[in-house]
């Protein structure tokens, strides 16, 4: 009894394995943003631009640090003055050095330079011929550094960051957008390929039908040898394109299959899309989402901005360079711990320093004059890269305005081809008209199905390619930067 059960588990398993997958178009391009390698592959690039962008925001914050060095050893051969005799003699000698110091910073944006709270201690001690410790402190030192006339990183960093970090986003949502019209790609791909295949099954079925009627009206003369022949060749014909039909559906379904990141021996099953809701886009809005949430003008803007930030840093090279550093604090030293922590010294720290470019051969000059052509070119190049994404946007625009109406019209086609190819059969079979009309009804039948398909393909194409130029939910009247914001809870 155990045998057939087993068999019985195993007929009913492959069964279930081979039963194919049904989608629709939404399902697909859920599946497709979801697990495909390509969707994989720009979420981790978006996950390195973020953290990056996290790291700026954290580098604008209070930093505390902690520098420890716990042992720090010596022994070697020193150069010591010998008082008694007024001469330098070389002696052994043995150090153990350590400390430990707490640091706080914080940048100054406006100004471009860095505050700074410390507090260090340190130990010696000196094993020899004389054997001594001591300890060194600064309980608290404040202080403040930074160029008084040169270039200001921090704010440069500070304009060209979330610019960065935006553009970073935005790519992400394009090439996601770019995923989606490949899954309607290969999506339709399918269709047109299931439809041919259908059509291809009823075409021989017809062709076998047509043909033994033929045999029989050839019996009694009612047909031509001629014509008898034609109907044999139509049904050789209809085998051929068939087994073409199977082949092109194999390659569309692995070809499918292997993009949403399933078993390329998957069998999918693909539902067409209903007649889309009438929808004209108005190319003004288009230009305008468009224009402001194009990745490749965001680029632009970094670049313009880096070019900038090139710019004034060769200038003030250019020119003397003057950096303060200034602190305040208290420190003391002493043979023991507690007492360098007692009766503690004022300790000050002014300092300007300054960089006079005297000679260069005008390296410094030339510098400037390349950052300053780089920027021009950069204009430029943002310029170029405008009017090319103002005219993709209005000819997608066009485009898409007017496919709703193709596909009304190549729905209406098959709906009439359809009902053509019915009639025209049932007259051949009843010897009301000829061979010549009935192939002529199944030629238009087949491309008026492959007509409809390829309409609503282009419309969905039109309207993903779209939103991928746009960056923009026509459907719901939300950009789909702030659309991503709110379901991943980005602020």
């Amino acid at each position: 009894m155990l045998l057939p059960v087993v068999l019985l588990v195993g007929m009913c398993g492959a069964v279930n394995a081979a039963r194919p997958v049904k989608l629709d178009l939404k399902k697909v391009i859920e599946i497709a943003s979801d697990s495909s390698l390509s969707a994989f592959r720009y979420r981790n690039l978006y996950q390195a631009g973020y953290w990056e962008y996290r790291s700026f925001r954290a580098n604008r914050l209070p930093s505390l640090s902690l520098n420890l060095t716990p042992a720090r050893y010596y022994r070697d051969i020193t150069s010591r003055y010998d008082f008694e005799n007024n001469i330098d003699v070389y002696r052994a000698q043995q150090s153990y050095y350590a400390s430990a110091g707490l640091n706080v910073t914080q940048n100054f944006d406006w100004l471009g330079g860095t505050f700074f709270v410390e507090s260090d201690l340190d130990f010696m001690r000196n094993m020899g011929a004389s054997t001594y410790s001591q300890f060194s402190s600064v309980p608290v030192r404040i202080g403040y550094n930074q160029q008084l006339l040169g270039y200001n990183q921090f704010k440069w960093e500070k304009k060209i960051e979330p610019i960065k970090y935006e553009k970073i986003k935005k790519e992400y949502i394009y090439n996601m957008e770019s995923v989606s019209e490949n899954a309607v790609t290969l999506f339709f791909n399918l269709a047109l390929a299931q439809t041919e295949h259908r059509l291809a099954m009823e075409t021989l079925a017809s062709s076998d039908t047509l043909y033994m009627l033929g045999e029989r009206r050839f019996k009694i003369a009612a047909i031509s040898q001629a014509e008898l022949l034609t109907l044999k060749l139509d049904l050789v014909n209809a085998r051929n394109s068939l087994e073409n039909s199977r082949i092109s559906l194999k390659r569309a379904n692995a070809s499918l299959a292997s993009f949403l990141g399933m078993d390329q021996n998957s069998e999918i099953e693909v539902s067409l899309p209903s007649l889309p809701v009438a929808r004209t886009i108005p190319l003004a809005d288009a230009l305008v989402y468009a224009k402001d949430n194009s990745p490749t003008l965001l680029g632009h803007k970094q670049t313009i901005l880096e070019a900038q930030s090139n710019v004034s840093r060769t200038k003030m090279e250019n020119r003397f360079n003057a950096s303060l550093n200034a602190s305040v604090g208290f420190n003391q030293g002493g043979d023991k711990f507690p007492d360098a922590y007692r009766h503690l010294l004022r300790q000050d720290l002014v300092s300007i320093s300054l960089t006079i470019p005297l000679i260069d051969w005008g390296v410094r000059k030339g510098k400037y004059n390349m950052a300053v052509s780089n920027l021009d070119v950069a204009k430029i190049a943002a310029r170029q890269d405008e009017q090319s994404l103002e005219e993709d946007v209005a000819m997608t625009v066009d485009d898409f305005n007017i496919q709703l109406e193709l596909i009304k019209s190549a729905q209406e086609a098959m709906d009439l081809a359809d009902m053509a190819y019915d009639q025209t059969r049932q007259r051949f079979m009843i010897g009301k008209t000829d061979l010549s009309s009935m192939t002529l009804a199944s030629t238009r039948r087949q491309e008026a199905n492959k007509n409809y398909i390829e309409a609503l393909k282009n419309y969905w194409r039109s309207y993903y390619k779209l939103r991928k130029l746009t960056l923009y939910d026509f459907e719901f009247n939300i950009p789909l930067a702030r659309k991503f914001d709110l379901e991943n809870n980005v602020k």
